[in-house]
């Protein structure tokens, strides 16, 4: 035994790691909890029927209102035992509330039964209003019309499935639902003398059209996370006055959870627990100044958290309360079922498909060890909780649980758009090719995007990486932008951003990123990636592997403006009529605006989305982009790459 250090020695006894243990809990459990925080009983969960109503709800007349959010009062009906929604002075009853997931199913209104006198007819009552800072609609829902005091004996055969019921004013006549595109609305309409009313439901539920209204839809919410305060044993509220989250505890209110030991405001405290309590706390001194050399580095009290974590986790609590909801890796090994079902791989991780609690389908991307102090995690936490746009993808949830990081997105069935515009060799594989007018939308849906990116929100928002590979496509190809790692957020009125070193990939990567000699990096960055995405929709061929005359290269867009000088059709089977072929037209010409080498020369987005919804004779020819190829070109990518500092600019 070194004779200098018997009292290291001592400490290092495992025999001493149980006392300072049994020390810790023994002065926890002895002490007398005497006093308990007024707002932390009041704002105990209530019921409702058989539903557990809690932050960030309250219960009108029953709970304080600093227990819930604002605007998220319930009045309880204990009369047919639900909660019910108040929506713009129309009240809509909750079934269900899941609050993992954000969201709840209530009845449409506007089907209602109204009184006895009328039982079983149906009253009209006003279109859903959705105070939108507080409440979205949630993915697959679709808009039904109710045409009230319609003849029955009019209607077809084909339409009598379709009569839910009779009008209150009249219980002669019918009321007849069709979901908002039926082509026989303009008949029905005239044979129906009563109101119209809007209303919601879900996609897909079994037992057609009224069973569907009869069920209700779905919405989410947004709120603060209350799940760090529940997790500590507090209750979640809200300072309306100052507004602000609020966790309230037994033993006072604290700003994001609970003190893992409670302060004991008691003074029946004893004897015996205030000598353990000061010996503990001796211990504990001595352990502290002496970890370093006491512990093994695994002792999971006094391990170091990863820097990375602490990075996160500073920017999280700085920017919250945030949209998407906090899960834990045990939660994310439940959605995926065990990572069970892979849609894909890539550099930043592998992306799983996964079922939430509320049976949503999502898509869960797992994160890879960071390559950056985890600024890709931040980035698409940041860029995407800051946005709200039917064409930018929606992050419903994420996870950081030490070194396990995910994000979770709405599942997009159709995957991504790379898959359905290259040529295919193999000819089973035809039938993923786009007809022109589904390429066409796809095109205008992924600018309308960006331009909400960067003129819509808050903050402006440059993607840096738009590419066939980041756009996702739901059941109806509808396009939504996505994998936000490596955005930069920035205020609306600059123009000019700083950036350290280059990103994207090569062959969407606009001029000046790779050098500043071309001018400054902007949202035009962004514009020159899409301007070459369209153009390889166009064309249908990656620009980086287009050959021509015995396998000499040509720069891709070159091919293309060289068919759109002589007029020669690019072969595109999608083109079957005129419109076609001027859609297609439209989208080179736009494209090629957008790949401009002098970033001043290109549109902004939301002018290309005037010139892709304008008239094809207005469209001016653009000048010929003069670069050669970037996997040729004497500027080469690689030797201006740095690694990318994000992270300091974002926090």
């Amino acid at each position: 035994m070194n004779q200098k250090q018997p009292f290291f020695f001592l400490f290092s006894s495992p025999l001493i790691y149980s006392y300072i243990t049994l020390f810790y809990f023994l002065t926890r459990t002895t002490l007398c909890y005497c006093y308990v925080y007024p707002n932390f009983t009041a704002c105990e969960p209530k019921t409702c029927g058989n539903q557990t109503i809690r932050y960030p709800f309250y219960i009108k007349g029953t709970q304080e209102p600093f227990c819930g959010y604002p605007g998220f009062g319930l009045s309880c009906n204990n009369t047919i035992g639900l909660p019910f929604l108040n929506l713009s002075n129309t009240f809509y009853p909750i079934h269900q509330i899941f609050y993992q997931s954000q969201s709840l199913r209530v009845s449409n209104n506007a089907v209602t039964y109204s009184s006895d006198t009328n039982k079983g007819c149906l009253s009209p009552n006003k279109n859903l209003t959705i105070p939108k800072d507080i409440f979205y609609l949630a993915p697959n829902q679709s808009e039904v019309r109710l045409f009230y005091g319609c003849d029955s004996t009019k209607l077809p055969r084909t339409l009598q499935r379709n009569t839910i019921g009779c009008s209150a004013e009249n219980e002669t006549s019918s009321v007849v639902a069709l979901y908002e595109n039926d082509k026989n609305a303009s008949f029905v309409s005239k044979n129906c003398r009563g109101e119209v009313v809007n209303a919601t439901v879900e996609n897909y539920v079994k037992g057609g059209i009224e069973e569907s209204l009869r069920n209700g839809f779905w919405l989410n919410w947004v709120a603060s996370d209350c799940t760090e305060c529940y997790n500590s044993g507090g209750r979640c509220g809200f300072n309306s006055h100052i507004y602000s989250f609020r966790c309230y505890c037994t033993d006072r209110v604290h700003a994001a959870k609970c003190d893992p030991v409670v302060k004991s405001r008691s003074v029946h405290v004893t004897i015996v627990a205030s000598v353990v309590g000061v010996a503990f706390a001796l211990l504990i001194v001595l352990v502290c100044w002496f970890r370093k050399k006491i512990f093994p580095p695994t002792f999971l009290i006094f391990r170091e958290e990863n820097p990375t974590h602490q990075i996160i986790e500073k920017f999280l609590k700085e920017h919250g309360p945030l949209p998407a909801t906090r899960y834990s890796y045990s939660d994310i090994k439940k959605i995926t079922n065990s990572f069970k079902h892979k849609l894909g791989q890539g550099g930043y991780g592998s992306v799983y498909k996964g079922k939430l609690p509320d049976e949503r389908m999502v898509a869960v991307k797992i994160l890879s060890e960071s390559k950056g102090d985890g600024e890709d995690f931040i980035n698409e936490v940041a860029s995407i909780s800051r946005t709200s746009h039917v064409n930018i993808v929606r992050l419903l949830g994420f996870c950081l649980d030490g070194s396990k990081k995910a994000l979770i997105y709405e599942f997009m069935p159709n995957g991504s758009l790379e898959k359905f515009i290259y040529e295919e060799k193999d000819p089973l594989k035809n039938n993923r090719q786009l007809d022109c007018k589904t390429l066409y939308d796809i095109t205008v849906g992924v600018a309308q995007g960006l331009e909400y990116l960067h003129k819509g929100c808050n903050t402006r928002i440059l993607h840096f990486d738009i590419k066939p590979h980041n756009i996702l496509l739901d059941d109806d190809f509808c396009p939504k932008i996505s994998d936000f790692g490596l955005a930069k957020i920035c205020p609306r009125k600059e123009s000019i951003v700083s950036i350290f070193g280059m990103r994207g990939t090569p062959g969407y990567i606009a001029p000046e990123l790779f050098s500043r000699n071309f001018g400054g990096v902007s949202h035009k960055s962004d514009v020159y990636s899409y301007g070459m995405m369209v153009l390889e929709m166009v064309g249908q061929k990656k620009n980086i592997k287009v050959e021509v005359d015995c396998s000499s290269e040509l720069y891709f867009p070159h091919w293309i403006y060289k068919h759109l000088e002589l007029n020669q059709d690019l072969g595109l089977k999608c083109i079957k009529n005129e419109i076609d072929e001027e859609m297609v037209r439209k989208m080179t010409v736009v494209s090629l605006w957008c790949i401009q080498t002098d970033p001043t020369h290109r549109p902004a987005m939301h002018k290309v989305v005037e010139m892709l919804e304008g008239s094809l004779r207005v469209l001016e020819i653009p000048p010929k982009p003069f670069l050669s190829s970037p996997l040729t070109s004497s500027i080469h990518l690689s030797s201006e790459t740095s690694s990318i500092h994000l992270l300091s600019e974002i926090l």
